[in-house]
């Protein structure tokens, strides 16, 4: 099956997540008809989220369009049938199997056999999500960074019945919305990120948990260490550049040391059962004023578009010297 992009996609779900995948497919010469579940989200939330996602492209140079010719380009509704014009519909939904479940049989019951459906999700495994639908092959993950217009990042992941050539085709058309994506060839739970991610949390936490160092001193030392040198080159090509022996060495002594703990860290578990959210409520590891918690999703936003332009630069001279080449 050779994939025909025509340039429409669909996007089912339109909170935080869904609306940053919007902008930036729209910034990148996509079409979208944007699904809301929740009628509410068409009326104001949802467009005016993206309004402003749109803007702020602009104003950083993402793109030369205005918000009103990009908007030109999407159309916001609460009926499904709009989505028989798509070649790809992404699902992002809540995490609740139901409403996933729910979202596929709408979706199926408006387009053709050979569209594609993808799920946003960082949690479910893709072979078993691709079990609810009707043709269960045309079914992969597209896991997103957030904010989405401003990161080069996306995984696309196979389930058990997802044809890896067709995994590759939607790469190859990933790099035309401005990604570096990658491949998980193989479905396992968290993918390649959220497992690399979560295995760095769980030892922050046995840190902490332990009195090895504060919250604060483990953000410091992620932030001016490891979130320096991840941005350039990613974990393996670091070895290489730093001397991987020395890491051949250092893992034989502290490997059998981090942690494996297998249940919920007590911080984070106490703070949830305390209805903390972070800066959504001003509840977290850190407490916020609601100032102080607008204030650093605007900062967040400004970095991003600042890394951008950074790692736009360098990604530019990598691709000059680099042949994609490991001894696999």
């Amino acid at each position: 099956m050779k994939l025909k992009n025509n340039s429409t996609v669909g996007i089912v779900g339109l909170g935080l997540m869904g609306g940053s995948i919007a902008a930036s497919l729209l910034i990148n010469g996509q079409k979208v008809v944007a699904v809301a579940p929740i009628v509410s989200d068409i009326d104001s939330a949802a467009p005016n989220r993206i309004r402003h996602y749109l803007e702020e492209c602009l104003r950083e140079g993402l793109t030369k369009k205005t918000h009103d010719e990009l908007v030109a380009n999407i159309t916001y509704t609460s009926d499904y049938n709009e989505l028989h014009k798509c070649w790809l519909v992404m699902e992002c939904v809540i995490e609740n199997l139901a409403i996933k479940k729910e979202v596929y049989k709408r979706i199926e019951e408006c387009v053709s056999d050979n569209v594609i459906i993808t799920s946003n999700t960082s949690a479910m495994p893709i072979s078993m999500l691709q079990n609810h639908c009707r043709v269960p092959e045309r079914f992969f993950g597209m896991h997103w960074a957030e904010p989405s217009y401003t990161s080069y990042f996306l995984e696309i992941i196979c389930g058990e019945k997802s044809p890896i050539e067709i995994g590759e085709q939607l790469c190859d058309i990933a790099k035309q919305w401005g990604k570096e994506p990658t491949l998980v060839r193989k479905d396992i739970r968290g993918f390649i990120t959220n497992r690399i991610m979560y295995a760095m949390y769980r030892e922050a936490f046995n840190l902490v948990e332990n009195g090895y160092a504060t919250i604060i001193d483990i953000d410091n030392a992620c932030k001016n260490d490891g979130g320096r040198w991840m941005a350039f080159c990613g974990l393996f090509r670091y070895m290489d550049l730093t001397g991987l022996k020395a890491y051949h060495a250092v893992m034989k002594d502290l490997f059998p040391e981090l942690s494996n703990q297998t249940t919920v860290p007590k911080l984070i578990d106490d703070i949830a059962k305390a209805d903390g959210n972070g800066i959504s409520n001003g509840i977290g590891f850190y407490s916020y004023t609601p100032e102080e918690a607008k204030k650093w999703e605007e900062t967040f936003e400004e970095f991003s578009f600042d890394l951008h332009r950074l790692s736009s630069k360098y990604t530019e001279k990598i691709s000059e010297i680099s042949i994609e080449k490991t001894l696999e």
